[in-house]
């Protein structure tokens, strides 16, 4: 009987666990989570209702939860991406909310991963990471993973390019430990950039909760054209079934860039908590079902028990067949190097 190769990973800002989901996938029962942080309560819950058995920590600053970390063979961090999003203020390192330096926390992957010298730390963050402050806030990053003993390489992906039909650019950071052979790595290339808003859109009419009301709508309507008096970019977007959708984000202007016009509820009864009539153009939000699938979540992902919760995880996760075509090739590269006996992994059954 053949050994069964088994990579330990540790899930770091673990969100709702869309990046573990994505190696999950592509490592199979050769990957076990021995370890997850996330401090958002909210997300702890949606995490749990889909990783039952899950050891779950919360703010990773804690220095009595940093001691419950195990060895590790994965590092899996999709640190804050606030401080350096084009949506945010920019403030990178000197990023401040409710009195903690989240722009800081990327140095907590590196003290983590300087002291337990796993093969392989895998990110993700916006686009604009890059970018920061002229480039300097990304070479920084990426010097401390060399002198902590790492080999770095990145590369912005768009998730329309792999299956789902969703414009979203992220920032996608490998670093593979000095003493092994990493040449055979590679970012992949698109899988499919066919898909359309029409392959994630309920079969089945939706109900009246998700249609804009007049108020609401006037109230885009006038923002819009106010912003487009003073040469902006913002306000609502209308998006064609045959189209992508534009990028997730948490806030509420994420679903208003991303409405469709659905005429098929007939019943458009007033909803209880509208203070106007619901509009009479089939104009719509998504639900947070279609935005999972805008996210390459599977059907049967639990989503939070409140809808409002749900748009604000979805907007902050990843899209997880992004992470799945990464995360193989990462595979890859750890059982070459098992194989030739550059690298062995903490658990073979």
């Amino acid at each position: 009987m053949t050994n069964r190769v088994v990579w330990n990973a540790i899930d770091l800002f673990a969100g709702i666990g869309g990046i573990r989901l994505g190696f999950e996938r592509a490592f199979g029962e050769e990957l076990i989570t021995t370890f997850s942080s996330e401090i958002d309560k909210a997300a702890q819950e949606t995490y749990l209702a889909n990783f039952p058995n899950s050891n779950l920590f919360g703010d990773i600053n804690d220095s009595n939860i940093k001691k419950q970390i195990p060895q590790f063979d994965i590092c899996l961090a999709g640190f804050p991406c606030q401080a350096f999003s084009n949506a945010g203020k920019r403030l990178g390192f000197q990023d401040i909310h409710n009195g903690s330096r989240r722009g800081l926390l990327f140095f907590q992957i590196i003290e983590i991963c300087s002291k337990h010298k796993p093969p392989v730390i895998f990110c993700e963050n916006v686009k604009a990471l890059t970018r920061h402050d002229g480039g300097y806030t990304f070479a920084v990053m990426c010097h401390l993973f060399k002198i902590s003993g790492y080999k770095v390489v990145w590369k912005v992906l768009d998730s329309a390019d792999f299956g789902v039909p969703q414009h979203r650019e992220r920032s996608y950071i490998v670093a593979f430990r000095k003493d092994l052979d990493s040449s055979g790595f590679y970012f992949p290339e698109a899988t499919n950039s066919s898909t359309t808003l029409r392959d994630i859109i309920e079969r089945e009419a939706v109900p009246t909760k998700y249609y804009l009301s007049v108020n609401y709508l006037n109230t885009l309507i006038r923002h819009k054209a106010h912003h487009e008096r003073l040469n902006h970019g913002f306000g609502y977007v209308i998006r064609s079934w045959d189209e992508k959708a534009g990028t997730l984000v948490c806030g509420n202007m994420g679903r208003e860039r991303n409405l469709i016009i659905d005429p098929r509820q007939k019943d458009l009864t007033r909803p209880l908590h509208f203070r106007s009539e619901v509009n009479r153009e089939g104009i719509r939000k998504l639900t947070p079902r279609e935005c999972a699938r805008l996210q390459g979540f599977p059907e049967q992902f639990a989503l939070h028990r409140t809808e409002c919760q749900s748009y604000k995880q979805l907007g902050n996760t990843v899209t997880v067949p992004v992470i799945e075509a990464i995360a193989r090739n990462i595979k890859k590269v750890l059982d070459e190097n098992y194989s030739k006996g550059n690298l062995e992994p903490l658990a073979i059954s």
